[in-house]
Formats: C-alpha cells, structure tokens, sequence
C-alpha cells in the first residue's frame, strides 16, 4: 500500500515533469501494486499543487469513453481528469509545443453548464437539462510519465495515465454552441486534419452511445465523494477519435461540419 508521503511525493515528481518538459517512469514501475484509487489521490494532490500555485478549476475531462478502448486495454468503466485555466487555449492561436510532453490531438464535444449536477442517480435527461451548449472541442493530451519506457519498454497502465490527470494537457473551443436538444448529439462527428491531410474521423455516439453519458458517469462517480458539477463549468464528454501526435510546426483542424470548426498550430 502507498503511503501519503508516497502519495505526495509522487504529485512532486509529476509536477515537476511538467515543469522540465521531461517525463519520469511510469509510477506504477516504482509501485507495483498501484491502485486506481490511489492513482487518483495523487492527482488529487497534483491538482491541489496547481490550484495553491493560483490556478483555477474550470472543469473536467472524461476518457476512455469508447467501447474499442476500453477492450484494448482490458477495462469496464471511464476516468476522469480535471481541467484548470491554465490549459485553455484559444481557437486559432498558436500553441508553443515544448511545453508538453509527448503530446496528442483528439476531437471531441464540451458540454458548458448552466446548472448543478450532481447525486448517483443523474439520468441522461439530466444532463441535457442541466447543459447550456454543447460546443466542439479538441483536447491536448499529454504523458508526463513515459507511455513506453525508453529502458525496458515496460508500458504504463491505467493507473499511470489517471494519476497524470487522465492525460490532461489542454483544450481548445470553437466552432459554432447548440443547445443540447437542438440535435441528435450521437450524430455530431468531426474530420480531424493534421497539416491538411486526414487523420482521424469520428461519431459522437462512440461515446458511451450518447456523449452525455459521459456526463452522467462522472457525476455519479463524484457522488460519493460529495462533489458536484457545478455551473459555468466545461466538462468535455470523451473522445470519439484515436489520437493524433503533433509537434512544432504542426496545425489542427477539426471540421464539425453544421457545427463549424476548431484550429490551432503548433510552434
């Protein structure tokens, strides 16, 4: 079992991979019996670090939604990260790429909320009632622990990736809001476009079968806890492309065709 000064001291070593630009071993190499629990206690503390540094928290984010991840990596149910203020970025700004590690584009839909959510028993319903607009979005992923470790090859695991907030580096917005009933959200796809050329293409409806599902299951994932979504706040439901890796000098395009499109370029 870890010990607080264990889980502490992994949140250091996070943290400070991201500040070098240069990630550490994979944790669970340093603990083999490392939980999803305690995965997510330490990036309890990660986040905690951020916030006392005077970030903010503006949201969350939702992975491992679609059913072909979840079978390619041997798991029943999504995690989750959260999102600071720190990590939006601008549609069509310019993004410096050095200050990820390893980092990766996905397409996605943003949920922004206007009311509370929260309890075990938050309904899909709820969730579209609760929403504002639904928006496109692209999420930055990023690995400050070795997805592949350059030593021995060992790959990192579920539990690794949570840890380091879900994968969470950064996201953009764009694009034209809808309102949550305004379509069939399953059918909302994007064509994801790496310096012009087509890469990854996808359907809402990956995600869990409808994106706000996604939703739902963080919100009842919370509920023990006595956490609650609250309004005003950006939850992004999970991908429903593979992601992409991108470097200096790259641009993104997301086309989400009735509901406009997302860009960025990397320097």
């Amino acid at each position: 079992m870890l010990t607080q000064q264990d889980i502490e001291q992994a949140a250091i070593d996070l943290c400070a991979a991201e500040e070098n630009r240069q990630p550490i071993r994979a944790l669970s190499l340093r603990y083999p019996d490392l939980s999803l629990d305690q995965a997510y206690s330490i990036q309890e503390q990660v986040v905690q670090r951020k916030i006392a540094s005077g970030d903010r928290l503006v949201g969350y984010k939702i992975g491992y939604t679609s059913r072909a991840m979840q079978k390619a990596l041997n798991i029943t149910e999504p995690d989750f990260g959260v999102l600071l203020d720190s990590m939006v970025f601008a549609d069509g700004g310019e993004i410096e790429a050095a200050q990820f590690c390893d980092p990766r584009i996905e397409a996605e839909l943003a949920f922004v909320l206007k009311d509370r959510l929260a309890g075990e028993h938050v309904t899909i319903f709820d969730v579209l009632n609760a929403t504002d607009y639904v928006v496109p979005a692209l999420e930055i992923i990023a690995a400050r622990s070795h997805r592949k470790d350059p030593e021995t090859g060992y790959t990192r695991k579920v539990a690794d990736t949570v840890a380091d907030n879900a994968g969470n580096a950064g996201i953009v917005i764009g694009g034209r809001p809808i309102k949550p009933t305004e379509r069939d959200l399953r059918w909302c796809g994007g064509i994801l476009y790496l310096n012009g050329v087509i890469e990854e293409t996808g359907l809402a409806a990956a995600v869990l079968n409808h994106p706000a599902n996604g939703i739902c299951w963080v919100a009842k994932r919370f509920a023990p806890h006595g956490v609650s979504l609250e309004p005003g706040q950006i939850i992004l439901s999970g991908s429903f492309t593979a992601p992409i890796a991108v470097g200096q000098g790259d641009t993104i395009h997301a086309d989400y065709g009735p509901l406009g499109g997302i860009s960025c370029r990397f320097v």
